[in-house]
């Protein structure tokens, strides 16, 4: 077999690059994530510095990514828990569609889109990226904060959402009739509602078949299963990310901890190479014209995010620095919104060059945000410790 030269040598520079870039952020305690993206945007089609042979292991390693950051976050917490978790936030689900879809319709009218369009759009604003969450959440270490189940429940229901949306608009963007797209989207319901069903009352079996003494056949079976249930996510349209969560919220106990612990080195290479990809499919040339239009999108979704978050994690009862970190960290876009515009980009001029670029702002400002959000005591908080003192 002969060796591909320019494969190897392309791969070996970027993941000598990300390596110092995500030093770079580690100093000052911050992210990767953006560095990331800035790095993918350097590489990406106009880009400094093309990698024409490496680009289709980035494309395939980026799916792999998402799933793997699901499938991880899925481990550290329990079905039970999760599932009532996730009955409490069904009003954080309502205000967070009618906050977030609404600022992407409006917009859709105001630029003279059609019907499927002003759709298009107002998906692509109202749904936050699980990949780039999850990340955060890890990388911040706040998995175990008081918020993260209202920012984790908003995400699923998301997803969910997004299993009857894509098929309804991938129908009417294809011309389809009605009836074609109803059948998809009650496919798509039936088919995510049976998993959860399966996953909440067969589940607790899963961990016994995928406990081997032996860590490689561990990671083995629980990656080969995951990649399963993921693709099975993505023919429904349900999305990969809501498949792999699945398959670690079931994982319990033992088998969770030694889970995480074989692919965790996983996770974070493939992860890397997923934000890289999303940069990648960003062309500097078509960022630049529609920047203004993205910005002020991007500035009214965040606020409508920052609601989102706050009213979903004071559901929790959780304070105000809390509530902030929960609305920051819902911010970012990516993955789907991208998505959602491959189903219909070509069908309006502006629109795909608008929504990459909106992704692009948020996907960089969402994780500095979040970084900084209730690091520093709200002026409550500050009046309180001086009162003490």
């Amino acid at each position: 077999m002969q060796t591909p030269i320019t494969l190897l040598f392309e791969l070996g520079i970027i993941l000598a690059a990300l390596s110092v870039l995500g030093a770079v952020a580690r100093r000052f305690s911050l992210s990767p994530v953006p560095l990331y993206l800035l790095a993918g945007l350097a590489l990406g089609k106009g880009g400094i510095a093309p990698i024409p042979a490496a680009g289709e292991f980035v494309e395939i390693g980026a799916a792999i990514g998402v799933v793997l950051l699901l499938l991880t976050l899925g481990l550290e917490f329990s079905l039970i828990e999760f599932t009532a978790s996730l009955r409490r936030h069904v009003p954080s689900a309502l205000v967070d569609l009618v906050l977030n879809a609404a600022p992407g319709a409006v917009a859709g009218w105001l630029l003279g889109l059609d019907g499927i369009g002003i759709l298009a759009l107002a998906g692509a604003t109202y749904i936050s990226s699980s990949g780039i969450v999850a990340r955060l959440l890890a990388d911040l270490r706040r998995l175990g904060n008081r918020e993260t189940p209202a920012i984790l429940s908003v995400l699923v229901m998301e997803d969910f959402a997004m299993a009857t949306y894509l098929p309804l608009l991938a129908v009417l963007a294809a011309g389809g009739p009605w009836w074609q797209a109803a059948l998809g989207v009650l496919a798509a319901v039936g088919a995510v509602l049976a998993a959860f069903a399966a996953s909440y009352r067969w589940g607790h079996h899963l961990g016994r078949l995928l406990s081997p003494p032996d860590a490689e056949q561990l990671m083995l079976r629980v990656l080969g299963l995951t990649l399963i249930v993921a693709a099975g996510a993505e023919l429904i349209h349900a999305s990969a990310a809501v498949g792999a969560f699945l398959v670690g919220l079931t994982l319990t106990g033992e088998t969770a901890n030694r889970s995480r612990a074989v692919l965790s080195p996983l996770r974070d290479l493939f992860a890397a190479v997923f934000f890289l990809a999303i940069g990648i499919s960003v062309s500097p040339d078509d960022l630049l014209p529609l920047l203004p239009a993205a910005l002020a999108l991007a500035a009214v979704t965040t606020v409508t995010k920052l609601v989102t978050g706050h009213y979903a994690a004071s559901r929790e009862q959780v304070g105000r620095r809390g509530q902030l970190r929960a609305g920051t960290a819902l911010i970012a876009r990516g993955e789907f919104s991208l998505v959602i515009i491959g189903l219909v980009g070509t069908m309006h001029d502006n629109l795909a060059p608008l929504v990459t670029a909106y992704v692009f702002v948020l996907a960089i400002t969402g994780p500095v945000l979040t970084r900084f959000a209730g690091a520093f005591p709200t002026a409550k908080a500050r009046t309180t410790a001086s009162s003490t003192q």
